[in-house]
């Protein structure tokens, strides 16, 4: 099993889970972020003062899923949540020991 972390634009965040879901993928957690990668932030004017915001806001979507469907939601992902801008942002892939449903006690995949 492995678990595919995706830092996205908040725009994007209902294009990629429809994606997803229209694979099959049902299961998936969504966390409001901010952080910056290389673009560093930006400045913006807010009456008449200009300053940094060096924190930019995103949503981290969260999915484990079997090995076999990996490279699906890999590039599911790239494909909805790309605009070719700097910022699209970024998906990182670790792998999962094991999974529980709680309800049920069902372990690995059959818990997914």
């Amino acid at each position: 099993m492995k678990k595919v972390e995706a830092v996205v634009r908040h725009f994007k965040l209902e294009d990629v889970k429809n994606a997803l879901t229209e694979r099959g993928i049902h299961g998936m957690t969504v966390t409001e972020v901010r952080g910056f990668g290389r673009q560093k932030g930006h400045t913006e004017i807010y009456r008449g003062t200009e300053y940094a915001v060096d924190f930019v806001p995103k949503v981290k979507i969260e999915v484990v899923c079997s090995d076999s469907n990996l490279q699906s939601v890999i590039d599911m992902i790239v494909k909805t949540a790309q605009t070719g801008q700097i910022g699209d942002g970024k998906i990182f892939v670790s792998d999962l020991d094991n999974a529980i449903r709680i309800r049920t006690g069902e372990q690995g995949e059959d818990a997914l």
